[in-house]
Formats: C-alpha cells, structure tokens, sequence
C-alpha cells in the first residue's frame, strides 16, 4: 500500500539497488516492511575507527555499550578482513559522505562492503547472502545522503532564527526552494555538521503512531505500512559565531510502491524532535506556511505568471 505523500512527502528512488531484508547496523525491525536500509556510518580521517578497544576496568564482561563507538553506535574496531565463512571477493574502499562530521575538519565515511558484512556476521546475521552486500552498502549510502539533504533544508531555514524561517516558510515548499537565493546570501549560513546518531528501529515515533491509528480509521486516506526504521540524528547548529547549539532530527524510512521499472522507492520523514519551543514552532511553520501559501492561491499565481 503506497505511502501518503503528504505523509512522508520526499521519495527516493534508488537505482539499480535492492536491499535484502535486515540490516546489520541496527537490531531487526519490527516493521512487517520487507525492506530494511538502515543508517550509520564510519568515522575517522583516516579511515579506520576512531575508537580503540575500551580499556577494562578489573570488569571481566565489559558491557555491550562499551564495545559501540558512541558516535554512531556501530561496533568499534570494524575489521576489514575477509570472514572465514567468505565464498566471495567484497571491496574494501569506504565512500567518504557529503555528511561534514561535529568533531573533525572532515566528512563521515560509509563502512565499506567487507565491514559491512563483518558487522553482520558479529551481530549474527549469518545468513545474509554475500552477494547482496554491496546493494546494502549502496543503500545504506543512498538514503543517508537523502536525509542528510533534508536536514539541510531545515537548517537553511531555521539556522537564523525563527523570523527568517518564516519569511521562507510562507513562500511553500517549492517556492522556498526556488526562492532561496532572493531569501539573502546563504553563504552567510554555517553549514551544519552531524555529531552524532543512533538507530531506533524498535521505537515509532509518535507521528508514526498517530498516523497509523489515523489508517485503521481511515485508510483510503491515511492508511500505508507503518516505517521500517527510525533514526535520530544529533546535528550542531551555529546559531551565532562561537555558539553552536545541538538540535535533535528524527527520521522514519518508510518503503513505497516501486517505480515501473521495478527499482525501489523510499521515503524519508524528516523534522526537528519536538523536544524544545522552537522546534515545535519550527515544524508548524513549515506544515503551515505551505498550507497558506497554496490556500491563498499564491501558488497558482506563481505557475500562470
């Protein structure tokens, strides 16, 4: 059942990629979705991980917290060597992400299909097929770089401060897009930066339930298969030089019908978490700046002028 687009109103259609079913980065979802591209990425400049292996304490067990890197809660000391259980050749390149990193002049970097499979086989996905490991990698890739553009978004509009979120909220969704030259000089916006975040496949959003409490009631209008993943991102905000400010992003993926040719469509849900004033405010403005600007006609004045 397609997935409203008001719902979750930014499709992504993957091409020539089709991801099996689980993804080794995060628990298994709970999702009845077949499909499950999950997010997280490696880290350091170097390309190996950034985190050595903790130091034990006199513990004899260390906690399974201790062994992730608390950056993006992937399994630390990621191993680039070939599994035992390995029939077939998988590349060790790891793709550096437009993704800039919080703590590092530098971008995130995507685990390479060998890492990939070796964080399968250590969170015991045994039976993932190696063949399909590299369409994993490139989806893994392809929807982080889908929400990272969304986060963008929302940033070039709210980064400096409500007055000028508004003032490109009340153009709409395309208008502000198209407008966002003539909104002032977007070089002046710092450019946000991923700190930090986490899978949470087993916790639906809020949105997410309401809007599947929403489709049993009404399903010719609400009604879609829930999201077959959730993520949160921790993004740092320059809000004035010298003053960066954490906001919380979360994003339910969601899988939609797929394209005539058969290739894959998804879909990101992507707002500010409604754990502060403005954020709350942020998501109204944007929901209802292009609900006025289409229900002022103002968007039909734009496509016949």
């Amino acid at each position: 059942m397609a997935v409203p687009g008001r719902i979750a109103p930014h499709p992504i259609s993957s091409s020539n990629v089709t991801p099996p079913p689980g993804c080794p980065m995060h628990a298994a979802s709970t999702s009845p979705s077949p499909i499950s591209s999950k997010k997280s990425a490696p880290f350091p400049t170097d390309g190996s991980c950034p985190l050595k292996a903790p130091m034990t304490t006199g513990s004899p067990k260390p906690s399974i917290l201790s062994k992730l890197n608390p950056l993006n809660y992937m399994p630390a000391n990621l191993s680039q060597t070939r599994a035992a259980n390995q029939t077939i050749h998988l590349p060790v390149e790891r793709e550096i992400s437009s993704i800039p990193r919080g703590d590092a002049e530098s971008n995130w970097e995507y685990p390479s299909p060998q890492q990939m499979y070796n964080a399968m086989l250590r969170k015991g996905y045994d039976d993932t097929p190696q063949d399909a490991v590299e369409s994993m990698v490139a989806v893994h890739n392809f929807l982080n770089e889908g929400a990272w553009a969304e986060i963008v978004e929302w940033e070039r509009r709210f980064s400096r401060g409500l007055g000028y979120g508004w003032q490109a909220c009340r153009l709409g969704e395309e208008g502000s897009v198209t407008g966002a030259g003539m909104m002032g000089n977007n070089d002046e916006m710092t450019q946000p930066r991923l700190l930090r975040f986490e899978g949470r496949p087993g916790d639906i959003t809020p949105k997410a339930r309401i809007l599947q409490m929403l489709g049993q009631v009404y399903p010719s209008k609400f009604g879609g298969e829930p999201p077959f993943d959730r993520h949160d991102w921790y993004v740092q905000r320059q809000i004035a030089p010298g003053q960066p400010r954490e906001v919380r992003y979360v994003i339910d993926y969601y899988s939609g019908p797929p394209e005539p040719t058969g290739e894959p469509v998804f879909y990101l849900d992507v707002r500010p978490a409604v754990d502060r004033p403005t954020a709350a405010a942020e998501r109204l403005m944007r929901w209802g700046g292009d609900v006025w600007h289409r229900a002022s006609g103002a968007s039909v004045g734009q496509q016949t002028s």
